[in-house]
């Protein structure tokens, strides 16, 4: 699992978002930011988990968040899952795996009683200066913006 913790400067980074856009830590300074990762787009679990954040985006924006999701899915792949679900945030698609290893989430999994590597769903909540404020390593996918936000 990831060995970063609340209070830990979040890893710098820059990849291409489901459109090609270059996207970096650093457009974020001074906005709150919910970076989550999810193992592999258009999946039940990472289905659910993106739409209940989306279908909550206008409380995030109130409150001053922006939310960027993180898998490693190809570009197409990304944005048919954004385009069907009409997703307001970008998804970035990390198919060298760059950020999705700076944050540390990808490790060995059980599955079935197969064992792999893979994302390991986890989201990070940076505030204005770059500091993880929290990390949620047990994702409730139906309920993840009260995760975030009801702190």
């Amino acid at each position: 699992m990831t060995h970063l913790k609340e209070g830990n400067k979040a890893p710098n980074f820059t990849a291409k978002d489901e459109q090609g856009n270059t996207i970096s830590l650093s457009d974020y300074k001074g906005k709150k930011l919910v970076v989550f990762f999810y193992p592999k787009a258009s999946t039940p679990g990472c289905t659910v988990e993106a739409c209940n954040l989306n279908d909550n985006y206008e409380r995030f924006k109130s409150q001053g968040y922006e939310i960027l999701g993180v898998s490693a899915d190809s570009a197409k792949r990304q944005t048919n899952f954004k385009t069907k679900h009409d997703f307001q945030y970008p998804l970035i698609a990390d198919e060298d795996k760059t950020v999705i290893e700076a944050f540390g989430v990808w490790g060995p999994k059980k599955f079935m009683g197969r064992e792999y590597d893979g994302i390991h769903r986890t989201t990070f909540v940076i505030d204005e200066n770059g500091i993880i404020e929290n990390v949620i390593t047990k994702v409730k996918t139906k309920a993840h913006t009260e995760q975030i936000l009801d702190v």
